[in-house]
C-alpha cells in the first residue's frame, strides 16, 4: 500500500508465508523500487534514529496501515452469497476487493500514521481509539 494506491496482491501459491519466503517476496517484488530510491539514507537513518524498534508494543495494528485496509478487504469477502470454489476464485475475489481501495482511501489510511503513533506512546504502547 503506497499513497498513490494499494499496490499489488501477492498471491502465496503453495505451503505457508514464513521469513525465507517474506524474505525472498521483499527481494524479488521491491528490488526495483528499491534501487529507483537511494536506500542507503534510509538504512543509516534507521539504524541510528530508530533504536526504539525492539520496544514496539507486541499488540499494536494501529500503527500498521496494512492492518485496517485488511479488516475492510475481508468484510468485502464476507459479502459473497457462496463461499469461493476454489483457491483461483478465492484469489479472483481477494484481487477484485483489494484493487478496489482507491488512492484516497490509502492516504487516510497513511497520513493518520503521525496521529496513531502518537496516541500509542500516549497510552504507552495500550489502547488507542484507533
Amino acid at each position: 500500500m503506497t499513497h498513490e494506491g494499494p499496490g499489488y496482491a501477492c498471491q502465496i501459491y503453495d505451503g505457508t508465508m514464513n521469513s525465507d519466503l517474506y524474505q525472498h517476496i521483499l527481494d524479488t517484488t521491491l528490488r526495483e523500487t528499491m534501487e529507483y530510491y537511494d536506500m542507503d539514507w534510509s538504512t543509516t537513518y534507521f539504524q541510528h534514529h530508530v533504536n526504539y524498534i525492539d520496544d514496539w508494543p507486541a499488540q499494536s495494528p494501529d500503527l500498521y496501515p496494512i492492518e485496517h485496509p485488511w479488516h475492510h478487504l475481508k468484510l468485502k469477502l464476507s459479502l459473497y452469497d457462496k463461499k469461493a470454489k476454489g483457491v483461483h476464485e478465492l484469489w479472483e475475489r481477494v484481487e477484485k476487493g483489494w484493487n478496489s481501495f482507491d488512492k484516497e482511501v490509502c492516504r487516510r489510511y497513511i497520513d493518520t500514521m503521525p496521529a496513531r503513533i502518537k496516541a500509542a506512546i500516549d497510552a504507552e504502547g495500550g489502547s488507542t481509539k484507533y
